[in-house]
């Protein structure tokens, strides 16, 4: 059986010190920060006991403001938007990158868990950070899929691995040649492909 490591996101994978700023600013105390972390952890928690679901955000906005009441502190709309954005361009804590390479090549399966909504989640794709670590991906997935596609590259044509092994090598060598061909002609490339439930979903109510 294949091993799963499953992650926390916020303060586990994203480092939460990036809002160290903003709360020196509003409070004038970059350790508030903690504060407001913990009294968040805490209403997510009960929430889940009395089974009071609430997305992440909203914990986090109910805790800025019982923290901001605590300390005296009132807020403006900019603070609140400004925290709030903060938390949607988290970067990752220095190490985890290394991390998950390691885990990966050790062979586990990974999955994060989060009651952030979908929007921020995609808000955190849009970092560079996370681009840079997705391009070899996104390159690696391309060439599969059009291998796939264009050259049956999941049937086995022989019988023995020497065979397999000499097919795969001549279409990696024929999958080159189109793309080198495809390059001199100036044809463009493909935009990706959109799944048929994400077209769904963009369609109008």
């Amino acid at each position: 059986m294949r091993r799963v490591q499953v992650f926390d996101v916020n303060e586990t994978l994203l480092d939460l010190a990036a809002m160290d700023p903003h709360f020196q600013r509003v409070f004038g105390d970059a350790g508030m920060r903690r504060a407001w972390f913990g009294q968040m952890i805490q209403s997510a928690l009960v929430a889940t006991i009395t089974g009071a679901y609430r997305q992440f955000g909203e914990h986090a906005m109910a805790a800025l403001e019982m923290v901001a009441d605590q300390a005296g502190v009132e807020l403006t709309d900019d603070d609140r938007g400004a925290i709030g954005g903060q938390m949607r361009e988290l970067p990752a804590h220095p190490e985890v990158p290394d991390a998950l390479r390691r885990l990966r090549d050790e062979g586990f399966r990974m999955a994060a868990l989060t009651n952030s909504t979908l929007e921020v989640a995609r808000a955190h794709e849009t970092q560079e950070a996370y681009a840079a670590q997705s391009r070899p991906r996104a390159g690696i997935e391309g060439t599969l899929s059009q291998a796939v596609r264009t050259m049956d590259l999941r049937r086995a044509r022989y019988i023995g691995l020497a065979k397999v092994h000499l097919q795969h090598v001549l279409t990696a060598a024929a999958l080159n040649l189109v793309r080198v061909a495809a390059w001199l002609a100036g044809t463009p490339l493909a935009r990706t492909r959109r799944s048929a439930f994400i077209q769904l979903m963009t369609l109008p109510a």
